[in-house]
């Protein structure tokens, strides 16, 4: 039986991770570039609502997190790959904030399915910290349960994809100027940051 299962486990081509690190849209807009992520998929989670909506979320009173589910060929990419350069691209020591976004809502998280990956959330967090990435200050990522998944409405999924390749007037109809002057140079700043791991 043992064999049986690593066999399956060796022929798996796609496993998941929920992150969480500010809008849903940066998130999404770096790690889809990474080789390997095969689907990225914003959406929400660990709050108490039903099918929440953007904007219940966006009031900060349903305890979701924007989030995004990654799908990716663990045979390219590891959770363990994933979460490090998570725990990087984003600033995982500010409570309930990226940058100009505030509330519960842009909460740092990873959002674990079972207890390997949540050990293995663990390790990553404590090499960060040892390695002092972010200095002395203190990480305050939560890992929290993965319960129920809500994918976001249609319009937030490839956001940051669809405002570059969206013509002027399109872009004025989008949040233009916070992807232009919040998404765009973090994009950017992976891109050059990681270069070696994006897609051709």
């Amino acid at each position: 039986m043992g064999e049986q299962l690593d066999k399956e486990d060796e022929m798996k081509t796609e496993e998941t991770i929920v992150i969480a690190g500010g809008c849903f849209w940066c998130i999404e807009g770096m790690f889809t570039l990474l080789k390997g992520i095969l689907k990225a998929e914003s959406g929400y989670c660990g709050g108490r609502v039903p099918n929440p909506t953007y904007e219940q979320v966006c009031s900060g009173t349903t305890g979701h997190a924007e989030a995004v589910k990654l799908t990716y060929d663990p045979k390219i990419i590891t959770a363990r790959d994933i979460l490090s350069i998570f725990m990087t691209v984003h600033d995982p020591t500010t409570l309930n904030q990226q940058g100009p976004d505030k509330g519960t809502q842009y909460r740092s998280a990873i959002f674990f399915k079972n207890p390997a990956e949540k050990a293995l959330a663990e390790k990553v967090i404590a090499e960060v910290v040892a390695q002092k990435v972010w200095g002395r200050k203190r990480i305050v990522t939560t890992l929290e349960p993965l319960t129920v998944w809500y994918v976001a409405e249609e319009y937030h999924q490839n956001y940051f994809d669809k405002f570059t390749k969206a013509d002027y007037a399109k872009k004025m109809k989008m949040n233009a100027g916070y992807c232009q002057y919040i998404v765009a140079p973090h994009v950017i700043e992976f891109r050059k940051k990681f270069a070696d791991r994006l897609k051709k």
